[in-house]
């Protein structure tokens, strides 16, 4: 059984004050049926961490490098993520792809470093509308996730999220035939390179996910979760994602 997993990504957004957020999250969901998950700023991880201790969030970061250590300005290993309280960590997600210039090798090389520290790495992929309206969806998704993905990876060490990158932050959803279509052949493709042993890595939606359409998404065949971004910023907006979650 593929454990279910709500996991907000605050991207550049957070300071200090705004940990009380994450105060009010914990008290509003105990003990969730689902894996709840934030993944703030690089300069509250540890705080965040430290606050999260004994509830059931857990806190991530949002990138690491590839490498363990070296002369990489401003970058952050995924060994200083772990060390800093960090259990996850997000890989490959488009706005890195985009403004950064990260290929899928890169991403792969950073997912592998991820997973040799200790860590869960959320891999990160999607079109972009033209690649939709062009009709090439599950040739873009089958060539990122075949070019991504790690030598060795299983359903404790890798969770894959699928966000449209026209749908995220714009307010736009993708239909929900549009969501199976992919998240089942997310699937297909998993169980053809692992076998049994695809059925147990999770898959994620991302892209304007929020407490009027959670629910309706969850129902959605393959979908195990969500990767939430401006709906995860406050314990308001996040918590009836968590709670549709639970009750999916």
């Amino acid at each position: 059984m593929r454990r279910k997993l709500a996991a907000g990504n605050w991207k550049m957004n957070g300071l200090g004050a705004d940990l009380a957020e994450l105060d009010r999250l914990c008290a509003a969901h105990p003990a969730p049926n689902c894996e709840m998950l934030i993944c703030p700023p690089a300069t509250l991880i540890h705080r965040a961490a430290t606050l999260a201790e004994g509830t059931a969030l857990r806190i991530g970061g949002q990138d690491c490098h590839a490498a363990t250590s070296g002369a990489h300005t401003g970058d952050l290993s995924a060994e200083m993520l772990r060390d800093a309280g960090a259990t996850h960590v997000i890989t490959g997600h488009s706005e890195r792809r985009a403004d950064h210039g990260e290929t899928d090798a890169i991403v792969r090389a950073k997912t592998e470093a991820a997973i040799a520290a200790g860590l869960t790495a959320i891999l990160c992929l999607g079109e972009s509308l033209a690649e939709r309206e062009s009709g090439r969806t599950l040739d873009v998704i089958r060539a990122q996730l075949s070019d991504s993905l790690p030598e060795d990876f299983s359903g404790e060490t890798l969770v894959v999220a699928y966000e449209p990158v026209w749908a995220i932050g714009t307010g736009k959803v993708a239909s929900l035939d549009q969501i199976a279509e992919v998240h089942v052949f997310l699937r297909s493709q998993l169980l053809e390179r692992l076998g049994a042993d695809g059925d147990l890595i999770r898959l994620l939606y991302g892209g304007s996910v929020k407490a009027a359409n959670a629910a309706e998404i969850f129902a959605v065949p393959e979908v195990d979760g969500a990767l939430v971004g401006g709906a995860s910023l406050t314990a308001a907006d996040f918590t009836p994602i968590v709670t549709a979650l639970d009750r999916a």
